[in-house]
């Protein structure tokens, strides 16, 4: 049949069934498409499309850069953190350096205080030595006053015949031997004490020398220990401020990847919500659709009813009045894929495959159709719609009225699909864009069933 374009509502056809307003319904249908509507409405009571908005999603790359954020300020800080184990063994030989500086510096101190001790020893012992120096030049000076008061020439034997009496002769003869046996001896010792003394000072002097310079070095090595020690503390406080400056900049870090990862888990935590929502949904309308499939099926056995036959250009409805919209195999099923709703069940089918009106019902739209190339969109006598899209041609016209089972399309590969296939959809609020619900439940309770996606 080739394609007829919309151009205005057409005339009746003859041979095709139409509604008569106030003409009486057969009792087996009418009481089959309550049947029908009753689990319909059971399957779509619960708000299915009414998904709450998702949570904010990070992506890979941002994950990414903020791993890598985390991972750099780390790796300073551990940067950091080995240049302050650095600083803390240059602060402590520093530490030790000054400390041992302290001690040389009182170590020579006490040598000081220890030389000039012996240095005051020496100076008493030459005092001493000078004073016994003294003493015998004294003596000598009394014996040389004698000897020149009694003559140059008086001799010992003189000195002893010119006493006066036995006690001046003894007391001569004592101061005789006295003279005879110390003289030398006097002067002897006249000339160690100056020796000793000259020595005591060259070596007071040597050892206040010595210690002064020892002084000298210890306070300039405790003076240098001291400035290392305070320029090593400087250096170790900026270290530390470093360390600290990047040990915020790694919290920060951590904090920020915890908060992407915290909102990536929470997405992934509502998609699994989401779904569980729509398992639990599909699985009330299956279990809704087997239901109103079994009173159907009493229905029809207690009326004796059976499927009517078709031929030409239709395929035949069953008995519950709805049709198949194509043979073919599914391809595609309903759900929630990547953030977006796939709205219908995809039925493969090679290109020019009829398709039939699902439902009996006018026409509302043929054409173009965004993301479906060309579609056909039926509002069926129930107020559903249904709708056909990718097809390669269409037969059908606004406004014309069509009934379940009669051909209205052919299979075609239009619009964004990546093969032939017939995009099937149901809308059971009339709503020609809106009010999706899964087309293979929907149409198992209406007896017809395409298998694949649990039907």
């Amino acid at each position: 049949m080739t394609q007829r374009r919309p151009t205005g509502p057409a005339a009746p056809r003859a041979g095709r069934r139409r509604s008569v307003v106030g003409r009486p319904a057969r009792p087996l249908r009418t009481a089959l498409i309550g049947v029908v509507a009753g689990a319909a409405l059971l399957g779509t009571s619960a708000p299915a499309l009414a998904a709450p908005p998702p949570p904010p999603n990070p992506t890979d790359s941002e994950l990414g850069a903020a791993r890598s954020n985390q991972d750099a300020a780390a790796a300073e800080v551990g940067r950091i953190r080995g240049l302050v184990a650095a600083a803390e063994a240059e602060l402590e030989k520093f530490y030790i350096q000054a400390q041992a500086a302290g001690v040389a510096y009182e170590a020579a101190l006490e040598a000081l205080q220890l030389a000039q001790a012996q240095a005051d020893e020496a100076a008493a012992e030459l005092q001493r030595a000078a004073e016994a120096v003294a003493a015998a030049e004294r003596r000598i000076a009394t014996f040389s006053r004698d000897t020149y008061i009694k003559g140059s020439s008086l001799s010992s034997t003189a000195a002893l015949l010119d006493s006066e009496g036995p006690g001046e002769l003894i007391q001569r003869a004592a101061m005789l031997d006295y003279v005879a046996e110390n003289q030398v001896d006097v002067l002897g010792v006249l000339e160690v004490a100056q020796a000793r003394q000259a020595n005591a000072e060259s070596v007071a002097r040597a050892a206040r020398d010595e210690r002064a310079a020892a002084e000298d070095t210890a306070e300039a090595a405790k003076q240098t220990a001291d400035a290392q020690l305070a320029e090593q503390q400087v250096a170790m406080e900026q270290v530390e401020a470093q360390k600290a400056d990047y040990e915020r900049q790694l919290e920060a870090a951590q904090i920020q990847l915890l908060q992407l990862q915290g909102a990536r888990d929470a997405y992934a935590q509502w998609e699994a919500q989401k779904r569980a929502e729509e398992e639990a949904l599909a699985a009330a309308a299956r279990a809704a659709a087997d239901r109103a499939a079994r009173e159907a099926a009493a229905a029809r056995g207690s009326s004796g009813g059976t499927a009517g036959s078709g031929g030409g250009g239709s395929a035949a409805p069953v008995a519950s009045g709805y049709a198949k919209p194509t043979s073919g195999r599914v391809s595609s099923c309903y759900g929630w894929r990547w953030g977006a709703l796939h709205g219908g069940v995809d039925i493969a089918a090679p290109i020019g495959t009829p398709i039939y009106a699902a439902s009996s019902g006018v026409v509302r739209r043929a054409g173009a159709a965004t993301g479906f190339g060309l579609a056909v969109y039926i509002e069926g006598d129930n107020g559903e719609v249904t709708v056909y899209g990718h097809v390669d041609s269409y037969d059908v016209r606004v406004g014309e009225r069509v009934s379940a089972g009669e051909k209205i399309a052919e299979v075609g590969n239009r619009g964004q699909s990546t093969g032939p296939h017939l995009h099937f959809e149901v809308h059971p609020n009339g709503a020609m864009h809106s009010g999706h619900v899964d087309p293979v439940p929907w149409l198992n309770a209406r007896g017809i069933y395409l298998g694949g996606c649990g039907g």
